[in-house]
């Protein structure tokens, strides 16, 4: 699937561009997705820990989201869960505001027509009519599709939880098998010593 132009100029788009190294569908959905996300919880990009993101893969759509939202591992708010779902939770800690995001199974649904003809060009026996059909009809799907803006992509679910509690700050402690040091929250009580978790 092609981004358009109008994506791809977009000063925030390369922004996300630069910092994954490539444009794919995959940046251009956690672009979409954080974009549709601060209009709803009505909030800019997070300074501190204002907003908080769960996401439900590690795939490419995660840096775009980590860009705009402002989301970041480091700041801890930013929350991953080895789900393999193209899946994203947003919370607002100001007004207690959660949404969650879920890609709609019909964006990379590729009509019958269509996939017949794209069979038809791997296998090398395509006239040029059917590949300008082809490109015709995938071009018309694309177009369609993101003239519908960040809501033809996603189901959007408000939802309540409790939001996840700001970062822990905690002294470090050393393991007493390792020696090396590791912070006292991450730190397990076995048989009265602390132990890090890769001593465990």
């Amino acid at each position: 699937m092609n981004v358009p132009e109008s994506i791809r100029n977009e000063k925030d788009f390369q922004e996300c561009v630069t910092f994954h190294g490539h444009t794919c569908m995959g940046v251009t959905i956690g672009y979409l997705a954080a974009k549709l996300a601060m209009k709803l919880l009505e909030h800019k990009r997070s300074i501190d820990e204002e907003l908080i993101t769960i996401v439900e893969n590690d795939a490419c759509c995660c840096d775009a989201i980590q860009v705009l939202t402002g989301c970041t591992f480091g700041k801890g708010n930013f929350f991953f869960k080895d789900y393999g779902k193209m899946a994203f939770t947003f919370g607002n800690r100001s007004n207690g505001k959660a949404i969650r995001l879920l890609l709609k199974p019909e964006v990379f649904a590729v009509p019958e027509q269509e996939q017949k003809l794209l069979e038809l060009i791997r296998s090398g026996k395509a006239s040029p009519e059917d590949i300008k059909k082809y490109e015709t009809m995938t071009e018309t799907r694309e177009t369609d599709l993101f003239s519908g803006g960040p809501e033809a992509f996603f189901d959007v679910q408000d939802i309540e939880m409790t939001l996840p509690p700001t970062a822990t700050r905690a002294p470090s402690t050393p393991c007493v098998i390792c020696g090396e040091m590791v912070l006292q929250t991450k730190l397990k009580e076995v048989n009265g010593q602390m132990i890090c978790k890769s001593c465990q």
